[in-house]
């Protein structure tokens, strides 16, 4: 007898709040290198001690590699430093992955014209990367004010500037307005169309390679029936492989949405220049001025920390979504 399909509601809030769980975990557990990539993007000095050896620099870095970060936060900020801002990036990435997966699961539905997620792996490589694309555009939109206030508190040190969530909030509408809340929109939508494309299109592709592994490794043992299920090592590898290649081709635009987020705000001096008021005329601008002022190199300040986190977020996410979409579908279904 064919399992029965969950109904329309049932499928959107297993998807919403499978997506919504697997995206507070992931966030909580990679918060530590997350904080440190935002502080580096935001540094406008160099952020390594080569380029210091090797430039005229005439004000010193805060940062300077990813272990002297660390070690600093740590000494000036204590262990609570490293999930600075977490409550807006939960308050964020929550209805962010929720968003993310309802819409992703609805567009391969209609793709495939069933709900069954066995039916979805079949789809072609252009259809997972334009359905994760149009995943990622939706959920950005609807959830990026609280990535801008993660942004705000993340990159700032001892002693805050602003100490709380509201008083960040309350300091951007008074001075940038409502639409400031907004600020860096335009390069987030840019980075995230290649982004979630390339982080759900390469996951769904992992995933078909490693099923085809499985049916050759099983007939070459002469098991009785291949096994379409992969193991969670299995679904941990792909998310890995995915989360990577994603960031390392989209990490300039990440930088350069940073640098738009905290432009105009106030620093404290101790952690180098801030971005001024209207520094940038638009997202092109800023890439040439970030390359004019701060060499290639600083279109990818923060990739260690961003690439060791994307890594392992990604594996968290997809195995997580994988385990709660199944425990709520056979607890609602």
């Amino acid at each position: 007898m064919e399992e029965q399909e969950p109904g329309q509601w049932k499928r959107m809030v297993i998807d919403a709040s499978a997506g919504a769980i697997a995206g507070g975990i992931s966030r909580t557990v990679t918060s530590p290198l997350d904080v440190i990539k935002i502080r580096f993007q935001v540094q406008l000095e160099p952020t390594t001690s080569w380029a210091l050896l090797n430039g005229h620099i005439s004000r010193p870095s805060k940062y300077t590699g990813m272990f002297q970060a660390t070690k600093d936060i740590f000494r000036e900020e204590g262990l609570w430093g490293f999930w600075r801002g977490n409550v807006p990036a939960l308050l964020m990435v929550m209805p962010y992955s929720a968003i993310q997966f309802t819409v992703l699961h609805k567009l391969k539905t209609f793709a495939a014209g069933s709900s069954k997620a066995e039916n979805h792996i079949n789809l072609s490589a252009y259809l997972s990367y334009v359905s994760g694309a149009l995943a990622g555009c939706a959920a950005t939109v609807g959830s990026y004010p609280f990535d801008l206030l993660r942004t705000i508190l993340a990159s700032q040190g001892e002693p805050k500037v602003y100490p709380t969530m509201r008083s960040a909030f309350v300091d951007i509408v008074s001075t940038r307005g409502v639409r400031g809340l907004y600020a860096g929109l335009s390069p987030t939508l840019v980075e995230i169309i290649p982004y979630a494309g390339l982080q759900f299109g390469t996951y769904d592709t992992f995933k078909r390679w490693t099923m085809d592994w499985n049916r050759i490794r099983s007939s070459n043992t002469s098991s009785t029936g291949a096994d379409n299920n992969l193991s969670s090592f299995q679904l941990f590898v792909c998310g890995l492989a995915a989360g990577t290649c994603a960031k390392l081709v989209c990490h300039p635009l990440d930088v350069v949405k940073k640098r738009f987020q905290i432009e105009g705000l106030q620093r404290h001096p101790k952690y180098g220049a801030r971005v001024e008021h209207r520094a940038y005329r638009n997202m092109s601008d800023a890439l040439s001025r970030i390359v004019q002022a701060e060499g290639w190199a600083g279109l990818y300040k923060g990739i260690v920390p961003s690439t060791v986190k994307a890594a392992p977020a990604g594996a968290v996410t997809f195995v997580a979504y994988e385990y709660a979409s199944d425990w709520l579908e056979s607890i609602l279904t």
